[in-house]
C-alpha cells in the first residue's frame, strides 16, 4: 500500500476529495458549454453518469459561489429583478485552474481506476 504522511493510505479508491472531483467536473462542463445554471449542471452530471453518481445541491451551489469568488467563474442573473436563474461561464482564470487540477489529479484518477479494476479482476475473475 502507498504511504501518506508516514501512515498507510486509507483513502479509497484514491487521494481525491469529492469536493475536488466535483469542482473539476463542473469546470469541465462549463468549458464545454457556453453557459449553464446550477440545476442544468446537476442534470447534466446525472445524465452523463447514468444516475450512478450525482453531487448534492448542497455541494454544487456553494462550490459555484466559491469558484465565482475565486474568479474561476463569471455569474449573472437571467432576470436580475426576479433572481430566478443564475448562469455561470468559465473564465480564463478558471480554465487555467482546471488545467492545473487535471494535471494534479490525473495520477489519482489512474490509481482509482487501477484499484477498482484489480478488485474486479480478483473478486470476479474479470467477469463483470
Amino acid at each position: 500500500m502507498s504511504k501518506y504522511k508516514g501512515k498507510l493510505n486509507r483513502q479509497f479508491p484514491a487521494k481525491i476529495s469529492t469536493t475536488a472531483f466535483t469542482s473539476i467536473y463542473i469546470l469541465h462542463l462549463l468549458q464545454n458549454y457556453d453557459k449553464m445554471y446550477g440545476q442544468k449542471i446537476l442534470d447534466t452530471i446525472n445524465q452523463q453518469m447514468g444516475t450512478r453518481w450525482k453531487p448534492s445541491r448542497g455541494m454544487v451551489y456553494p462550490l459555484l459561489r466559491e469558484m465565482e469568488e475565486e474568479g474561476y467563474l463569471k455569474a449573472w442573473w437571467d432576470e436580475p429583478d426576479k433572481r430566478s436563474i443564475r448562469y455561470y461561464r468559465i473564465t480564463d482564470k478558471g480554465a487555467k485552474h482546471l488545467e492545473n487540477m487535471k494535471i494534479k489529479y490525473k495520477s489519482s484518477f489512474k490509481d482509482a481506476l487501477k484499484i477498482v479494476k484489480t478488485a474486479i479482476d480478483e473478486i470476479y475473475g474479470g467477469k463483470v
